[in-house]
């Protein structure tokens, strides 16, 4: 859970994905409660501190209008040695993702501004 919050997109087993994903949506919502005892219990979890403090400075803010399912699975392939499911669990609302969005419609902005 540490890696996905740090990430914000890992690939693993469905099994793995569907244990970690009520985790994540406590820690994030003990992230956008913001008080020191919810800090403590994050860290007493979590194994970064600088993963604590991105849950609380950042992912927690994307998150603040959201009442919950903060993470999304999506099926990608089954593992070679095993045949087992693999899912990327990722965080609904992904900082590249917004990021990309704002510079893309920059970009349209820029171009329809040029072609006039």
């Amino acid at each position: 859970m540490t890696s996905l919050l740090e990430h914000e997109r890992i690939e693993t087993t469905e099994a793995k994905a569907k244990e970690i994903r009520g985790f994540t949506d406590r820690m994030i919502t003990l992230g956008k409660e913001g008080s020191l005892p919810a800090r403590r219990r994050a860290l007493s979890f979590l194994r970064s501190k600088d993963v604590v403090s991105k849950l609380f400075s950042d992912v927690a803010i994307r998150f603040k209008d959201r009442p919950g399912g903060y993470t999304r699975m999506v099926k990608t392939r089954r593992r070679i040695g095993d045949a087992a499911e693999l899912v990327a669990i990722e965080l609904v609302a992904r900082a590249e993702a917004s990021s990309t969005k704002k510079s893309a419609s920059a970009a349209t902005a820029g171009k329809t501004e040029k072609s006039e």
